[in-house]
């Protein structure tokens, strides 16, 4: 039923794009930041343009479709007479006059060959790459094989945007569309931003650089760390090839924010600085955040870091790489969560001179964090999905409980599937 249904959905959008050629498509792949890049595209086109794209990560082979389409996800994926009301409104949104101006949808991969089948029914007109990193390397197994499939959707697209800075050159010879541009913070980007002033309240103040004019846009960027501008320069860039003028992407830039979970800086206890970044967490990720900390300006720093899920056999490798880049000059605490950030994260880290602690679960680990919690501190949580949950710990040091609302995982569903493990985990 499945496959049935895929390849359903997969026609259905193909016919949609025949039917409205005048919608253009940006699709968002790469090994991290695919949803902050896809919603800051959002941000800026949505000065010109009429945008539909979905905030959360449906980005599988079933789930994309939808999103492109526009229709909810049913709620019981084991009805039939669900599935029959899904592809009623599949057949009337291509009926029906385009709605949209421009659709961005985001492309994951959990396993070989996923990113080139999207290339089976979607001819995006620009494909913007984020990254090429560790990522589920319980499949894909090298890194290599990482950058084939996720450098694979700009041999389908019409366009592509890399970014500079967080893919290697190397990678290239992976690629055999040539109409590339690169994006980044780098000045070595085609398309990049010079940051001239920086604030924590007000975030980055310069000039994005764009090659086909001859003078720079003044801008602002509210977000926090060098890592977090690159989504927004990517979609200055999708804004510049799709013909927005200088005004509109200057406006757009200064609209974009942080999402939720995503390096969001929120207010502590004890006048402390929160930095949030418990969406996620894999090595390049979580190497820069660590980076941002070290700048922050706090008379205390400490480091909450959770597990890294889905590397497979380098987890060991990887955990061990973090835990070396953990300073003691700049950290006064290592706090780690979970069994492989206990078993080699932190022997590193103790290794490095650091002061560390280890616990089970992230309730733990927050309370810990309050008892030796110091005025003005700075502490970054950075934590995965699975079995880490650190957003739970940034709850604990929290100066309000309605800055809860702006965390990640806080629905019904995501609470009662939390409050289930704590209990099984004591």
């Amino acid at each position: 039923m499945k496959w049935y249904i895929q390849n359903k959905l997969e026609k259905y959008v193909k016919k949609y794009f025949d039917k409205h050629s005048e919608i253009k498509l940006v699709v968002v792949a790469g090994s991290v930041g695919k949803t902050s890049t896809k919603v800051a595209i959002g941000t800026v086109l949505s000065e010109r343009y009429r945008v539909r794209l979905h905030e959360g990560n449906h980005n599988s082979q079933i789930s994309a479709p939808l999103a492109i389409l526009g229709i909810n996800f049913p709620k019981n994926l084991r009805s039939i007479k669900a599935w029959l009301e899904v592809f009623k409104a599949a057949r009337l949104r291509i009926a029906e006059p385009s709605d949209v101006d421009v659709i961005i949808q985001e492309l994951g991969s959990d396993r070989i060959g996923e990113v080139e089948h999207f290339g089976k029914y979607l001819k995006p007109d620009i494909a913007v790459i984020t990254a090429v990193s560790p990522e589920h390397m319980e499949y894909f197994h090298e890194i290599e094989t990482v950058a084939r499939e996720e450098l694979g959707v700009a041999n389908f697209s019409k366009l592509a945007l890399i970014n500079r800075d967080d893919i290697d050159g190397k990678y290239s010879r992976f690629l055999t569309n040539a109409k590339v541009n690169t994006y980044g913070t780098s000045s070595v980007a085609e398309y990049h931003f010079n940051s001239q002033d920086y604030s924590l309240a007000g975030g980055h103040r310069g000039e994005f650089v764009v090659p086909e004019w001859q003078n720079p846009i003044p801008t602002e960027i509210h977000v926090l760390g060098e890592h977090t501008l690159r989504p927004a320069i990517a979609a200055g860039a999708v804004g510049v090839k799709l013909g927005m003028s200088a005004d509109e992407i200057a406006s757009g830039l200064k609209k974009v924010r942080s999402l939720p979970g995503r390096m969001n800086v929120l207010r502590g206890v004890s006048n402390s600085i929160i930095i949030d970044d418990t969406y996620n967490s894999s090595p390049l990720a979580l190497e820069s955040a660590l980076r941002e900390l070290y700048k922050l300006s706090a008379p205390q720093r400490i480091a909450v870091l959770g597990s890294m899920n889905e590397l497979g056999l380098t987890s060991q490798v990887e955990h061990e790489a973090i835990g070396k880049i953990c300073d003691p000059n700049m950290l006064a605490w290592v706090i780690t969560v979970g069994e492989e950030a206990e078993k080699y994260l932190a022997p590193a880290a103790k290794s490095r001179g650091c002061q560390v602690k280890s616990f089970k679960t992230a309730i733990q680990a927050g309370s810990f964090v309050n008892s030796v919690l110091e005025n003005n501190a700075a502490i970054l949580f950075k934590g995965s999905q699975g079995g880490i949950y650190l957003e739970e710990a940034v709850k604990v040091v929290l100066h309000s409980t309605a800055d809860e609302s702006s965390l990640v995982r806080q629905s019904p569903e995501w609470l009662a599937t939390k409050t289930t493990f704590f209990s099984n985990n004591q």
